[in-house]
């Protein structure tokens, strides 16, 4: 079964400003994926990361919800720290921030496809060496054929 990977940024997209077309767009996509998850299409992983990051929201209700839908229907994955921590740090050098480069080692290491909102991070996620699809949600959804 395809693994997926979504940062931060992709499971809060439906607590956004749906004011924007993007970003309605962006959140119906996460919609389906997450449909897709329900019906064992798919299987959502998450990380370390993801708490440490979702333990900075200050939105409680937020938080909250994001721990629960992880817990629900996510599995917590754990990697050989050394070997992740110097793939991170490789992924650093080349440009991306800590936490991006922490989350795409977790999704490398279990070869899940990574869905992220941030466009930067796509971009450069682009011009890197990785071994794994990376891409928003809605091109997610449409290399899937989610409807």
């Amino acid at each position: 079964m395809v693994k997926i990977y979504l940062d931060v940024c992709a499971l809060c997209r439906p607590y956004d400003d749906q004011s924007y077309m993007r970003i309605k767009l962006e959140t119906i996509a996460v919609q389906l994926i997450f449909s897709a998850i329900d019906q064992n299409m798919y299987d959502l992983v998450y990380s370390s990361v993801h708490v440490k990051e979702i333990s900075a929201i200050s939105d409680q209700i937020e938080r909250f919800e994001l721990y629960h839908l992880l817990q629900e229907t996510g599995k917590f994955i754990n990697v050989d720290k050394v070997r992740a921590r110097k793939r991170a740090e490789k992924l650093v050098s080349r440009g991306l921030g800590v936490a991006d480069a922490a989350h795409l080692v977790f999704a490398e290491a279990v070869g899940a496809d990574f869905i992220t909102c941030d466009d930067k991070l796509c971009k450069k996620c682009r011009a890197l060496d990785l071994a794994i699809w990376t891409g928003n949600p809605v091109a997610f959804c449409d290399k899937e054929g989610l409807r």
